[in-house]
């Protein structure tokens, strides 16, 4: 497994990490033995990133990472600010902050969290700023080594960077989302601020084995979040009507390299940004994982791919994205 370096964390990272959200049920059933056999594929891969969060199946995720005796070595990420605390998302303080961190540390089984993410909050709580001495303060009481943001959109992200001691974002970068590589990306790599990818294959649209009739089961946010009823929509299919991003998909298959799948193509144009650190991608199954690793070794795209996969994106995707970008 190809490692980079996570910004001014100085962590070194796997290229492909694993997204956790789906341990805690939210893309349906996971069975303990399933969560088990993830996170083993995940070590014996030396996939050493795992992203997860204090929501994420109500700290099932979290406690079902803490359950696995086999960490080390592994930089486990956590998410905090849309938990029960904080009210719905409307009373951030520093005693709550500390609350959800403190929570997190016990799930997770652990006495310092590696990296305490701010999971989306409401844009006007990143513009005010103050979150961000709450979690200076629980950096200086040892609670957490790092602290990073997990937004939504580029503005969301340059709000975050004005705090000089935000070492991480992640953010929503894949084919179908592409705004970041003009402006996010560049400030983050002025700032050394490690990028983390989420959604890079968007909610498995770029897998290439969706069609309009793939049916998602009650509990699967792709069922109940398509568009946006339940939270933001960029969350679910990139903000993409499914429809309309089956299609995308399929025209994206016609311009595959010999020998490379459509996930991989997806991967691999994710990874040839510089700024990148590291891409999380929820997998149910340890095959996914084998397979998204793959993309680690590849060569990078030719630019006359890269500029096709561009145009394509402004000229017919963008603008049927919604939520923001």
């Amino acid at each position: 497994m190809n490692t980079r370096r996570l910004g001014k964390t100085g962590y070194i990272v796997s290229e492909i990490g694993l997204g956790c959200w789906q341990l805690g049920g939210d893309f349906g059933p996971v069975s303990d033995q399933a969560a088990a056999d993830i996170l083993k594929t995940a070590r014996s891969l030396d996939v050493n990133f795992w992203d997860t969060a204090d929501v994420y199946g109500g700290g099932q995720s979290e406690e079902r990472i803490g359950a696995f005796k086999d960490k080390k070595s592994v930089l486990v990420a956590t998410k905090l600010g849309r938990g029960p605390q904080f009210e719905g998302m409307a009373r951030y303080t520093k005693e709550r902050v500390k609350d959800s961190i403190t929570g997190s540390i016990k799930r997770l089984d652990v006495e310092q969290l590696d990296l305490a993410q701010l999971h989306c909050i409401p844009i006007d709580v990143l513009r005010d700023g103050e979150i961000f001495t709450f979690l200076d303060d629980m950096q200086t009481a040892g609670l957490i080594r790092h602290w990073g943001a997990s937004v939504q959109t580029v503005e969301e992200g340059m709000l975050a960077l004005r705090a000089a001691s935000c070492t991480t974002l992640q953010t929503i970068f894949n084919l179908f989302r592409q705004d970041a590589v003009e402006t996010l990306l560049p400030a983050a790599q002025k700032h050394d601020v490690g990028i983390i990818v989420r959604l890079p294959l968007a909610s498995g649209l770029l897998s290439g084995k969706m069609t309009k009739t793939t049916i998602f089961t009650a509990g699967d946010h792709r069922n109940y979040n398509r568009d946006g009823d339940a939270f933001f929509v960029g969350e679910t299919f990139s903000g993409l009507p499914f429809d309309k991003g089956v299609a995308f998909a399929d025209e994206i298959k016609h311009w595959l390299p010999a020998g490379m799948s459509l996930p991989h193509l997806a991967l691999r144009w994710i990874l040839d940004q510089p700024a990148v650190s590291t891409i999380i991608a929820g997998v149910t199954r340890p095959d996914q994982l084998r397979a998204n690793t793959e993309a680690s070794r590849m060569d990078p795209l030719e630019p006359a791919l890269v500029a096709k996969l561009h145009d394509f994106y402004i000229e017919k995707v963008r603008p049927e994205v919604r939520g923001g970008i």
